[in-house]
């Protein structure tokens, strides 16, 4: 009869800031302190919500603030009158659509602005 021992094996990733392996559910790497990217889902969950302000609200630049854009949402405010935010938050919101969950994660979920 074979003992009952823990084969479990937790689930290790690779710190994209130092390299070190760590816990895959590491919120922070224990050797640098870099905050790690958050998991896909919330990644895909913001392209969404981004994608859909952007083309509901594109005019007012609801998108813009939502991204952390400040300033190119008030831009977006000063002339929504003439309707051209509208217009190319249409274009943007597709634009998002498109992209993949690492390239709007590239461009847009880690940018401190």
């Amino acid at each position: 009869m074979a003992s009952d021992t823990d084969t479990t094996k937790t689930e290790t990733v690779y710190c994209h800031n130092c390299g070190e392996q760590i816990d895959a559910a590491a919120e922070l790497c224990p050797h640098c302190g870099v905050r790690q990217r958050p998991p896909p889902s919330a990644v895909d969950d913001k392209r969404l919500v981004a994608a859909l302000l952007a083309i509901l609200l594109g005019s007012f630049g609801a998108h813009k603030f939502y991204l952390g854009r400040t300033k190119v949402g008030i831009l977006y405010l000063l002339f929504f009158w003439t309707g051209l935010p509208g217009l190319v938050g249409i274009v943007e919101g597709a634009l998002y659509l498109s992209k993949s969950r690492e390239e709007f994660e590239a461009k847009y979920a880690e940018r401190d602005r």
